[in-house]
């Protein structure tokens, strides 16, 4: 996961979530990537959860900062944003296999669960969503050139959302995917292909090779769309894991006492007291 200000109060609940519902706790570590304030987010993870395993590294935003282009919101811009595309190189060589969460989660399940399933030989498992229109994830600029639009040839792209992911960092090192994926945005900003932030990038290099994952580990899109945040239903199944992808997040809509229903599933979790200590600490910092 990612840790920054804005979203501290979601990635804490987040965990809270994931350690309550977890058979073997003990057995979890966390590795969090954070741009700054390294050294307050650590005493504020440790403060409230004094027996996590966990560890922060640096994420230098220099990285991807350039590669940015604007987005249809301006969350969708900031470079930790797109941290998920490089954890296969700021994570230990010896870390092969991991889970990538976002901070608008909650996890109502035993996450060994989603640890055990099968990639099958891709480089990353998620929940597909072949019923969605996956050409409006590009602009006609894209589909209309005849250079980049053959790139889906050969394959089923589906649309699948980056927020839940089980990663082979090792075959993601051994095919080389951020240099993948960082040529992609550099497309991105000469030809202006697509108009989300880093979903795109993602599923032109990996849709249609995707080892799919039942739709229970990723109930997105509870934060509306990605403009007005309007409140939403949960789809039909199963719910291992919630997710708030999206403009609205809980916790403003909850401090804001404009709530959605499915709300009330993520405010058992909050801890915003966590969130209070993290904001005294970087005021002393």
């Amino acid at each position: 996961m990612t840790l920054d200000g804005p979203y501290l109060r979601g990635s804490m609940a987040a965990i809270l979530s994931i350690v309550q519902h977890s058979s073997c706790p003990e057995n979890i570590v966390f590795h969090f990537l954070a741009s700054s304030h390294q050294s307050a987010l650590s005493e504020t993870v440790r403060a409230t959860f004094p027996y996590l395993r966990f560890h922060i590294y640096d994420f230098d935003e220099g990285l991807v900062k350039q590669r940015i282009s604007s987005s249809i919101r301006r969350a969708l811009e900031q470079p930790l944003n797109y941290a998920r595309i490089y954890i296969a190189d700021v994570l230990p060589r010896c870390v092969n296999r991991i889970i990538y969460l976002d901070s608008d989660i909650v996890v109502v399940d035993d996450i060994v669960k989603l640890w055990g399933m099968q990639l099958n030989g891709h480089a990353i498992g998620a929940p597909e969503y072949c019923h969605a229109n996956f050409t409006k994830y590009f602009t006609d600029t894209f589909w209309n050139d005849d250079q980049y639009s053959p790139v889906f040839r050969g394959r089923r792209p589906c649309y699948f959302n980056t927020g839940v992911m089980v990663m082979d960092l090792a075959k993601w090192r051994q095919n080389r995917y951020t240099e993948n994926l960082e040529n992609w945005m550099e497309v991105q900003k000469a030809k202006r292909i697509y108009e989300l932030g880093s979903l795109p990038p993602f599923l032109l290099v990996f849709a249609g090779d995707v080892e799919a994952i039942e739709h229970r580990w990723n109930q997105h899109g509870l934060g509306g769309d990605n403009l007005e945040g309007r409140c939403r239903r949960l789809h039909e199944g199963p719910v291992s894991l919630l997710h708030w992808s999206g403009k609205g997040k809980p916790w403003d809509r909850l401090d804001a006492r404009t709530p959605c229903p499915l709300d009330s599933l993520w405010a058992p979790y909050d801890l915003a007291v966590a969130s209070s200590t993290w904001t005294a600490l970087n005021m002393q910092g």
